[in-house]
């Protein structure tokens, strides 16, 4: 009878345990960058299209559940430095482990025309040695509305939901 006692408590607590969710992640999610050689410069709009569409991207995780974002502002003059962060040989990385995240998150628009454009967002655990997840969600025309509908896209059903 006793051992029967002892065998539910152990129960009861892989249970609870296993019900717990774990904490979501610190992520540094910098600002999306416009990939470099399109044919055409970013237009002031296109400009503040990103920064919108970075605003919502972090605002997206945030509520998914996925990542707590850590603010980016302590670094961002720094980062402006860097004009790309896909090709500045991990200085993402040191920037998200400056701001103590334990994720770097960052992402590009490729704009081949108004009407071809595709959003990649790079997410890269700071642990050692994990490997780099890559999301990419086509957009057909530069419009407010395709990149709300873009981003919401790649965050509900590109991204996994347990890392």
């Amino acid at each position: 009878m006793h051992a029967l006692s002892l065998s539910a408590a152990g129960l009861a607590a892989l249970l609870v345990a296993g019900s717990a969710q774990a904490e979501p992640e610190k992520a540094a999610v910098f600002d999306f960058q416009f990939a470099h050689g399109a044919p055409t410069a970013p237009t002031d709009e296109d400009r503040a299209r990103l920064r919108r569409t970075s605003e919502t991207f972090r605002r997206l995780l945030t509520e998914s559940g996925r990542y707590i974002p850590v603010s980016t502002d302590p670094v961002r003059e720094e980062v402006e430095k860097s004009s790309d962060l896909r090709a500045c040989n991990g200085c993402a990385d040191d920037f998200a482990k400056t701001l103590g995240a334990d994720t770097a998150i960052t992402g590009e628009v490729q704009k081949v025309s108004n009407l071809i454009l595709n959003i990649n967002v790079y997410v890269k655990p700071l642990k050692d040695g994990a490997p780099e997840q890559a999301y990419s969600v086509d957009l057909r025309g530069n419009t407010d509305e395709s990149f709300d509908r873009g981003i919401r896209y790649l965050v509900k059903n590109r991204m996994p939901a347990g890392r």
